[in-house]
């Protein structure tokens, strides 16, 4: 049977998780995003036994503190886009011609 304060936290655990992953898809580089996926999903699912509601509480600042650092790398990282990766799909490149076709074009090299 759950208490007010369990379902206080399991709300706040369920707000977290939530919020890590939204801040996650921010990251302009894939390797982050998934990174920052993982990383949330595993740390979840690792503690999804627990039940000492000091131990969820000081998990859940622990959590505080990872999204706030996640938040400001994301900032960062908005800064320094690459191209998009093959695994990422959508086309990339430069838009050119009549129909503002994406093309794509060498940025290197002697044409």
């Amino acid at each position: 049977m759950t208490t007010p304060a369990n379902g206080s936290a399991a709300f706040q655990a369920r707000s977290l998780y939530r919020s890590l992953l939204r801040t996650a898809n921010q990251f302009a580089a894939y390797n982050f995003r998934e990174y920052a996926r993982r990383r949330a999903r595993d740390a979840f699912r690792e503690h999804a036994a627990e039940t000492d509601a000091r131990a969820v509480q000081e998990l859940v600042q622990k959590g505080l503190k990872e999204l706030q650092v996640m938040k400001r790398q994301t900032v960062i990282s908005q800064f320094y886009q690459l191209d998009r990766l093959v695994v990422e799909g959508g086309k990339t490149g430069k838009e050119t011609g009549n129909a503002s076709e994406i093309v794509r074009q060498k940025d290197t090299g002697w044409d």
